[in-house]
């Protein structure tokens, strides 16, 4: 399975912001989506990414409040990405090592969406459920072998 396999099913709906934006109005745009992270974009290139753990640590640095932090002093300026054509075993392995919940997904230079921890791992679940199923379908279809030993019927 591929990444691309994950974005035909999630959609191509896209959430970003710039790196002067005041921190507090990428996280009401964050509240108000119901979304855990924003891509960071400048001049059409991505520059860095938003989530709710950079955020966090910005909060805590400044006593409690973002007060007039801009994006650009809080996100991650060097977030893992990936290709549509990326294996989900690779990204599944990307994620782990950096404790990663969102990749953006890059063909060159175009952002074609982002990926959660979320859309991997229902990604997995899914496909061990089609197996499962399939597998139970095979074995319920199993052919009787000739010469092999039939129930007897009840008398």
């Amino acid at each position: 399975m591929k990444v691309s396999d994950i974005l035909r099913v999630k959609g191509s709906t896209l959430f970003t912001t710039t790196p002067d934006r005041a921190l507090a109005e990428a996280l009401t745009q964050m509240a108000e989506l119901d979304i855990g992270s924003l891509v960071v974009m400048e001049h059409g290139d991505l520059v860095g990414m938003l989530t709710f753990r950079e955020v966090i640590a910005a909060v805590v640095r400044n006593g409690g409040g973002v007060g007039t932090s801009i994006v650009r002093t809080v996100m991650d300026d060097a977030p893992l990405t990936c290709t549509p054509e990326t294996e989900m075993d690779e990204v599944r392995r990307m994620m782990l090592q950096r404790h990663a919940r969102y990749m953006p997904v890059m063909e060159k230079r175009t952002l074609m969406g982002v990926i959660s921890f979320y859309d991997v791992a229902k990604a997995v679940v899914d496909a061990q459920d089609f197996e499962n199923r399939m597998l139970k379908a095979y074995i319920r279809d199993w052919p009787v072998e000739d010469g092999a030993a039939k129930p007897a019927a009840d008398a």
